[in-house]
């Protein structure tokens, strides 16, 4: 049996969101510093001949999968249901996209993990993702077996 190691890099994005017909605060349109940790897991190289000999991943390829499909979707946006009260707000800020979900921490984090899932394949898995929206609140996602 080979050894499985989980590997994980940490990612800062803002963003700005409301949630439609929430009866808290955060109907408005309000912003966020999110964290979110991205966690591969597989077995080491352990081919002794190649430069990445004992990496599950190079951290660099893990953050360039993350800048180039989820960062441009999420960074400085304002993330907006599809149905928003707020829908025109566009016309003043170029940077609104919209979802076809209640853009909650949760949802967010199933977006990201139905992007960056078919990313890490063959002998690595995409094994967890955790998205914090506060210094106190997160969500975490992991790898189902079901």
């Amino acid at each position: 049996m080979k050894t499985k190691i989980s590997v994980s890099k940490i990612f800062s994005f803002e963003a700005a969101h409301a949630l439609d017909g929430f009866g808290g605060k955060c109907k408005e349109i309000h912003g966020h510093s999110y964290k979110m940790t991205v966690t591969v897991r597989g077995t080491p190289n352990n081919n002794i001949d190649n430069p990445n000999c004992g990496m599950v991943i190079d951290f660099g390829d893990v953050k360039n999968i993350v800048n180039e499909r989820v960062l441009p979707l999420f960074d400085h946006r304002l993330i907006l249901r599809d149905d928003s009260r707020f829908r025109g707000i566009e016309a003043k800020n170029e940077k609104v996209r919209y979802v076809p979900y209640q853009p909650t921490c949760e949802n967010m984090l199933l977006e990201i993990a139905k992007i960056l899932e078919p990313e890490f394949y063959n002998k690595l898995r995409l094994f967890k993702l955790r998205l914090q929206e506060t210094s106190t609140s997160y969500a975490e996602w992991n790898l189902s077996y079901d």
